[in-house]
């Protein structure tokens, strides 16, 4: 037992989203993932249980699908994490996750006894389920369905029924797990409902697009860039290991945490360092890139 100061370590985010048929959430998802990876979506997997839906969208891209079939079982989740994180997905896509309550549901009712009872028999099988999605090395973002009701909106003078989300079809409370939860309407608006990132609590509603996963891979690696500090290992780099690291930085943010991770090497590193932020400015937002070279690590 020991205690520390607090500190924010790089992230990988766990988030969903939750909304209607028809609500947009599989194309939103794969929006996101494409801005988590920078737009490489060979590193992005969709665990499909929507009967090939995860298909419509390969126009996008050449990402990964992987088909499951009923029952969908919370062990068939948990293997399918594990095959997406064995082939380097950085992204994995559960879509959805609600057929697991289903059957969570169903194979309740079908055991023997006391109702209430039964339910200690249930829920290790959900924690197993949801633990491997927040252990995950993997950025996981997991769709979920909702309960479908219609309103009565004023159009142009009439009462017209419109088509609205509810209830996820999943455990109360399970949206407490999740970092970042937004909740997405028939017309694709994207509003958040859970958000520990702050970026997105408060915020009129907004399209979910590419630029709002880079914006979360931001957020995620602003903190320390080599977490584990007691594996020295890691921490006791060269400087041409350093200088390797450099090469692999994909944020400004990222730069900025290796840059205040190893003081030792800032002096002989800083050309390197002001020339791969220079390029990621450049990539990130070439039309107002400026030449002049005064770009500095702060």
């Amino acid at each position: 037992m020991q205690l520390r100061q607090s500190e924010r370590k790089q992230a990988k985010i766990k988030m969903a989203l939750q909304g209607s048929a028809g609500s947009g959430k599989t194309y939103s998802s794969l929006l996101l993932a494409k801005g988590l990876t920078n737009g490489d979506f060979s590193k992005v997997a969709i665990i499909d249980t929507e009967n090939g839906s995860a298909d419509l969208y390969a126009h996008l891209g050449n990402y990964n699908v992987l088909s499951l079939k009923p029952p969908f079982t919370p062990q068939q989740y948990v293997d399918a994490i594990t095959m997406c994180e064995d082939a380097g997905m950085e992204v994995i896509i559960l879509d959805s996750i609600s057929q697991c309550w289903d059957y969570l549901l169903d194979y309740h009712s079908s055991l023997a006894g006391n109702s209430f009872t039964n339910w200690a028999k249930i829920k290790p099988l959900e924690k197993k389920f949801v633990d491997k999605i927040l252990q995950s090395n993997s950025h996981i973002i997991a769709t979920m369905r909702t309960k479908q009701d219609y309103v009565l909106n004023q159009k142009d003078g009439k009462m017209v029924p419109e088509k609205v989300g509810l209830k996820a079809v999943q455990r109360d409370g399970l949206d407490y797990e999740f970092t970042l939860v937004f909740d997405i309407d028939i017309k694709h608006f994207a509003i958040a409902s859970k958000d520990r990132t702050e970026l997105f609590m408060g915020k009129p509603e907004f399209n979910i697009t590419e630029k709002t996963g880079k914006l979360i891979l931001d957020w995620c690696s602003q903190g320390t860039y080599l977490a584990d500090k007691d594996d020295q290992s890691k921490i006791d780099l060269t400087e041409k290991e350093v200088y390797e690291h450099i090469q692999m930085c994909n944020t400004v943010a990222e730069l900025l945490a290796l840059y205040k991770q190893f003081p030792q090497y800032q002096d002989m590193l800083k050309p390197d360092f002001e020339a791969k932020k220079t390029l990621l400015i450049h990539l990130s937002n070439p039309k107002n890139f400026s030449s002049n070279g005064n770009s500095r690590i702060q």
